[in-house]
């Protein structure tokens, strides 16, 4: 007959250790001790197009980030295909009512589907970003969220590339308010 193990005794004020890091647990830590913590919500830069500010949502749903573009517009130039957009970014400044022409080349063109359910046909380009000093490229995609409370969704895609853990509860927690 085997014999039992005996569990260890813990003096009283004896402080426990944590314990040892194997299998999955050490790759969950490995993980998050190698993403920075950002809120649901954050200031981001989009560079490329001059703007220093716009606020977006971090939406863990979505796949690819999403940018508030009017007057999307395709066009060639010199045998690629490129896309013209106007964004107004309301980063709480000035120059909240000038709208900003941007041009990009165009990655590809998706259908994607809303959290309605309604599918819609969107040019998808690739641009640099700024968060919490990282700096890393996204793929967005062009759509009119004029009715939707941000400006700009930063998708699941983004959070990997810019290796990021979200806090459902906090916002703010890479940029300043």
């Amino acid at each position: 007959m085997a014999k039992k193990a005996k569990k260890p005794v813990r003096k009283p004020g004896a402080r426990m250790t944590a314990p040892k890091r194997r299998g999955i647990k050490a790759e969950v830590i490995s993980l998050v001790e190698k993403r920075a913590l950002i809120g649901w919500r954050e200031w981001l830069a989009l560079p490329a197009f001059g703007i220093e500010r716009i606020k977006a949502k971090v939406d863990t749903g979505a796949r690819t980030s999403a940018l508030h573009a009017m007057q999307i517009t395709p066009f060639d130039n010199d045998g690629t295909a490129w896309v013209s957009f106007q964004v107004a970014p309301h980063s709480g400044g000035a120059r909240d009512l000038a709208r900003i022409e941007c041009r990009a080349p165009v990655r590809d063109r998706r259908s994607i589907k809303s959290s309605s359910g309604h599918s819609q046909d969107r040019y998808v380009i690739t641009t640099p970003v700024v968060l919490g000093g990282r700096h890393f490229d996204i793929e967005v995609t062009l759509t009119d969220r004029a009715e939707m409370g941000f400006e700009m969704l930063f998708g699941r895609t983004a959070l990997r590339a810019g290796r990021f853990l979200v806090h459902p509860t906090k916002s703010f927690l890479l940029s300043p308010k």
